[in-house]
């Protein structure tokens, strides 16, 4: 047996400026997928995840009681069926920025919460708010702190704009245009990136008032612009302001971009044949890549897949 399918997200742009209340547009990104199963799979990766689960299902059994009246599981019958075996089967690699953890958050709500919000209510901001923060909640059992973003993602499969920390909605985003020559793409790392010290870095420079006047004068300028560009079809405008964001993260967030990749990072700044960004916490895991042009792109990251999740 089999529950519905979640699917991966990916953070378009926001990260590391949504903590300090930038704009943030995220996508699901149905390539990857998980659900959970009963089955008698008898494989190393199932018996880690029924692991994992287990543990999972004593931190919601005491998040019900620590955040009473904000959600409420049927805990009886998530510990029966995690004792039956069941696992979540996931395509989603884990630390690569594209929200694992959130797949498999959504997918325990939807199935394990009472009295939740469904996808099919009138989604008001409110009610969007409060589905963040009941995921938030959940999510960080495997994150210290979450967001709540990626399993919101995740559950309502739709594109989600962040105005604000307490300003979050459902979007649109242009339609794709598959003849076009221009694309955003996932350029894999081949390392596993951690969340937890990536933030814990950006937490230690943010005591620093010059880092600080960068991310408000520069970081979230430019990503905010981004966010506008893309939303409203403004090409040119947003390869502008990508030119300037790619730039800001390569001077600024050298730790959270793979050694390996700093010179491919240079090198499409300097040409302008594909502009490079971090695709969540950065360390390891995607880089998100942008391009006017996909062949002059994959002629310049000669040797690395490039995996196309959007055209223009």
């Amino acid at each position: 047996m089999k529950g519905p399918l979640f699917y991966s997200k990916i953070l378009l742009f926001g990260e590391y400026g949504i903590i300090k209340d930038s704009k943030g547009l995220s996508i699901p990104y149905n390539f990857f997928k998980g659900a959970l199963k009963w089955d008698k799979n008898n494989s190393e990766m199932a018996q880690e995840s029924n692991k994992s689960l287990k543990a999972y299902a004593a931190y919601l059994k005491a998040l019900e009681i620590k955040e009473e009246g904000l959600v409420s599981f049927d805990i009886e019958a998530l510990e029966r069926d995690v004792a039956e075996g069941m696992y979540f089967d996931s395509s989603i690699p884990q630390g690569y920025g594209i929200g694992s953890s959130g797949a498999l958050v959504a997918a325990i709500y939807d199935r394990y919460a009472t009295d939740k919000i469904t996808v099919l209510e009138n989604l008001t901001r409110e009610k969007l708010l409060q589905l963040k923060t009941i995921f938030g909640k959940m999510e960080s059992f495997f994150h210290g702190k979450s967001s709540g973003l990626d399993p919101l993602n995740s559950y309502l499969s739709l594109p989600i704009l962040i105005n604000s920390k307490d300003n979050i909605e459902s979007t649109s985003i242009p339609s794709q245009n598959t003849e076009g020559k221009g694309a955003v793409f996932l350029l894999d790392s081949g390392i596993t990136g951690e969340t937890a010290p990536m933030v814990q870095i950006f937490m230690e420079n943010m005591k620093q008032e010059g880092f600080r006047n960068m991310i408000k004068d520069q970081f979230i300028k430019h990503t905010d612009a981004c966010v506008e560009d893309f939303l409203n079809g403004n090409i040119k405008s947003l390869f502008g302001n990508l030119k300037q964001l790619s730039n800001v993260v390569f001077d600024n967030f050298k730790p959270m971009i793979p050694s390996k990749f700093h010179q491919l990072w240079q090198k499409g700044i300097e040409t302008n044949d594909y502009y490079l960004k971090l695709c969540g916490s950065g360390g390891g895991g995607y880089i998100l890549g942008f391009t006017q042009d996909l062949d002059k792109a994959k002629k310049a990251l000669k040797g690395h897949t490039l995996e196309v999740v959007y055209n223009f």
